[in-house]
C-alpha cells in the first residue's frame, strides 16, 4: 500500500514535537508539507523535520494539489473553520481535540463532512489506539472485571502563563476543553454509550476567565464516571475502571511515552497482576489507521459524529457548573 501525502496546518508544538515525528515513523504517512502564517517558521520546522515543502499561509498548503490529507492542530477556535476549508479544498482531515469550543460549531463540521462524503474526517483522540486502551476495553467487553460500574479519572498540569493559548478564554482555552475532554471521551469509549445527565463544579481564573479546576459526574445507564481536571495543579494523570469482579488502573492513560512500555494493573476476583504493553507511539498508530481508512476508502476508526457527541457532554458540564444543577443530555 502506498503512503498518503499529508500537509500540516501550522507549526504548533503538539504537531512538531509529537504528532509529526510519530506519523513519520509510520508505514502509511508521507508528510509532504507544513505551513505557518510566518514563512520562516514553516521553513525552519520543515528543515528540522525533513519535510519537503513549506508554505507561508494555511491556504497555500490547501491549494497544493499533491496534499491529500491535512492534520489540523490549530488553536481550538480555528479547528472547525480550517477543517471546513480543507474539506472544500478536497482534503481529508484529522483534527486535534477538542473538535470545537461549542456543539454548534462541531455540528457545522459534521454538516460539512456530510456534504463531502468522499472525504474522511476524524477527531484526533490518539489514546484510543494505544495497546493499553485496547487491552482495557477488550477486558471490559469480555467480562474481565465483571460488570462495569464506575470510571474515575484525574488529569492535571500547571500552566499560569497568560499568553499560552490554554489560558485564553476567547480562543477556547481552559482545562475542560484541553484535558477534561479526554475524561469525557474515555468514559463514553469505555461504557460504549452516552451519559443521560451530568453534574459539575468549576473554578474559573479571575484574570484568564478559563476554568482551572473542574470536577464532574457523568451518569450512564449502568454506572457512573467521575473526573477532575486542573490546569493549576501538579502534573498527574490516572484512570481507574471499576467492575463488580475486578478493576483496571491505567498509570499513564493519555501521554503514553512512545519509547517505553506502559504499565497497568488488572485485578480480577481479588488477584492483581501487572500488565506491560509494548513501547508504542500512539501518534504513529493514529496516523496509519487514518491513512489506511483513506487509502482503502473504509470508515475511519472514530466517526465525526462521536466528536459532536463528546462536545455535547462537555457543553452540558459547563452548563451544570454555571447553574449548579444537574443537566440532562
Amino acid at each position: 500500500m502506498r503512503k498518503l501525502k499529508w500537509g500540516i496546518l501550522s507549526t504548533a508544538l503538539i504537531g512538531t514535537e509529537k504528532v509529526i515525528p510519530g506519523m513519520q515513523r509510520g508505514e502509511l504517512c508521507d508528510i509532504l508539507a507544513i505551513c505557518s502564517r510566518d514563512l520562516q517558521k514553516a521553513q525552519s520546522a520543515a528543515a528540522d523535520l525533513g519535510i519537503p515543502r513549506a508554505y507561508g499561509s494555511y491556504q497555500e498548503l490547501l491549494d497544493d494539489p499533491e496534499v491529500e490529507a491535512v492534520y489540523n492542530p490549530l488553536p481550538n477556535h480555528l479547528h472547525v473553520p480550517w477543517s471546513i476549508k480543507a474539506l472544500q479544498a478536497g482534503k481529508h482531515v484529522l483534527c486535534e481535540k477538542p473538535i470545537a469550543p461549542t456543539v454548534a460549531e462541531a455540528q457545522q463540521l459534521l454538516e460539512a463532512a456530510r456534504e463531502h462524503p468522499d472525504l474522511k474526517v476524524m477527531e484526533a483522540f490518539m489514546y484510543r489506539f494505544h495497546p493499553q486502551w485496547v487491552y482495557a476495553r477488550q477486558q471490559i467487553q469480555t467480562g474481565g472485571i465483571g460488570e462495569l460500574r464506575a470510571v474515575q479519572t484525574f488529569f492535571s498540569y500547571y500552566n499560569d502563563d497568560p499568553h499560552n493559548i490554554r489560558n485564553i478564554a476567547s480562543i477556547g482555552g481552559g482545562g475542560l476543553l484541553d484535558i477534561g475532554c479526554y475524561a469525557v471521551s474515555l468514559s463514553r469509549f469505555i461504557f460504549g454509550a452516552e451519559p443521560g445527565r451530568v453534574s459539575a463544579l468549576a473554578e474559573f481564573h479571575p484574570e484568564f476567565g478559563t476554568d482551572v479546576l473542574a470536577s464532574a459526574m457523568l451518569v450512564f445507564e449502568n454506572g457512573t464516571s467521575t473526573f477532575t481536571c486542573s490546569t493549576l495543579s501538579q502534573g498527574y494523570q490516572r484512570v481507574l475502571i471499576m467492575g463488580t469482579r475486578g478493576w483496571i488502573e491505567i498509570e499513564i492513560p493519555f501521554n503514553a511515552p512512545p519509547d517505553k512500555p506502559c504499565r497497568l494493573l488488572h485485578n480480577r476476583a481479588g488477584e492483581t497482576r501487572e500488565v506491560l504493553t509494548e513501547a508504542t507511539d500512539q501518534y504513529t498508530l493514529q496516523g496509519d489507521l487514518f491513512s489506511e481508512a483513506v487509502l482503502l476508502d473504509a470508515p475511519v476508526p472514530t466517526p465525526i459524529e462521536d466528536a459532536v457527541s463528546n462536545m455535547r457532554v462537555i457543553e452540558a458540564i459547563f452548563h451544570s457548573a454555571e447553574s449548579g444543577r444537574w443537566v440532562e443530555i
